[in-house]
């Protein structure tokens, strides 16, 4: 590791204003970030933690919607989260392992966009609106490509509200040691249709399977994604699986996610 200065804030205000300097970074949970650092692919002279601000952090609900604070621990989306929207809750409640869950904050998480990461599935499939301390955007218009985001330079994500859905599913085929999904599906059914998210399988991250959405919107059953084919085009191919691997698990979890929100 090499010397910077460590800044913590305790209002949202505070945070953006020490933002403003040179080679400053936001600091959330830091699974990201501090492993990112110590291997100097990345080098900000400059840390501001978000860990003290207490209103970026809790779970609250109203008139539908579940609203998460930026700064809100995998661990407690898990358990917080749980009755009223117990597919969101269980996602929480996979990633990574314990310490991670006890660190790891959704915002932190939505804000880097992993192409393997589990949030900004359920975020695209819920309709989710990315609250920063600027403005709103919709999850439809925030996921922008890998590790790229609608985010611009010192805006913090400050909260994450979710449509609460009529019924919903995770699945994820995850790859035992990292616990990253090598796939993952979240599906989500709304009275006006449903939304199929997909992480881990795209080359530019986190999108959606319209074609998926169209047949469960007509018949919300594993049996309506059976006859589909998902496209390699455009996915993911490593050691871990081929891109081939990758869209037949699209459509298998889809029809898992299906059924098990049934």
């Amino acid at each position: 590791m090499y010397n910077f200065e460590l800044v913590k804030p305790t209002t949202v205000e505070e945070a953006v204003a020490a933002l403003k300097a040179e080679e400053a970074q936001p600091l959330s949970g830091g699974q990201t970030l501090i492993p990112t650092m110590k291997q100097r692919l990345a080098a900000p002279e400059v840390l501001v933690s978000l860990a003290g601000i207490a209103e970026m952090k809790g779970v609250s609900v109203a008139d539908g919607v579940l609203t998460i604070g930026g700064g809100t621990t995998h661990a407690v989306v898990a358990k917080e989260a749980a009755e009223v929207y117990p597919a969101l809750a269980y996602l929480a409640g996979k990633i990574g392992d314990p310490a991670v869950r006890n660190r790891g904050t959704i915002g932190g998480s939505i804000a880097n966009n992993d192409p393997a990461a589990c949030y900004p599935a359920a975020a695209l499939a819920s309709g989710a609106t990315i609250v920063t301390n600027a403005r709103e955007i919709a999850a439809d218009d925030f996921f922008e490509g890998l590790f790229t985001t609608a985010l611009e330079e010192g805006e913090i994500v400050t909260a994450v509200k979710f449509p609460i859905p009529e019924v919903a599913d995770y699945q994820k085929f995850e790859q035992p040691a990292s616990r990253f999904p090598l796939t993952g599906v979240f599906v989500a059914k709304f009275a006006e249709g449903v939304r199929v998210a997909v992480t881990g399988a795209g080359e530019d991250g986190v999108f959606r399977w319209t074609e998926g959405e169209e047949a469960l919107s007509a018949d919300f059953s594993k049996d309506a994604v059976a006859g589909l084919t998902v496209a390699a085009e455009g996915l993911m191919s490593d050691i871990h699986g081929s891109a081939e691997y990758r869209a037949q698990l699209v459509k298998v979890l889809t029809g898992r996610a299906a059924a098990a929100a049934r």
